[in-house]
């Protein structure tokens, strides 16, 4: 059976917690937030759990 690779684009978007959730920024953050207002842009911080379904198939694509 071989090897898989990790997918590398995923794995600098996500992290896994120590019990295995899988962990990601929210988007929204990076670019025109002139027009946003604090209370979004506030809102928007910190990282959310990853939609359940979705984990799956980014456990996959994590080699997990």
């Amino acid at each position: 059976m071989p090897k898989f690779k990790t997918h590398k684009g995923t794995a600098k978007r996500i992290k896994v917690t120590g019990t295995g959730k899988l962990r990601r920024e929210q988007a929204g953050r990076r670019h025109i937030l002139e027009k946003k207002s604090s209370r979004v842009t506030r809102r928007l911080e910190g990282t959310e759990e990853v939609a359940k379904a979705d984990v799956k198939r980014i456990k996959r694509l994590l080699g997990r």
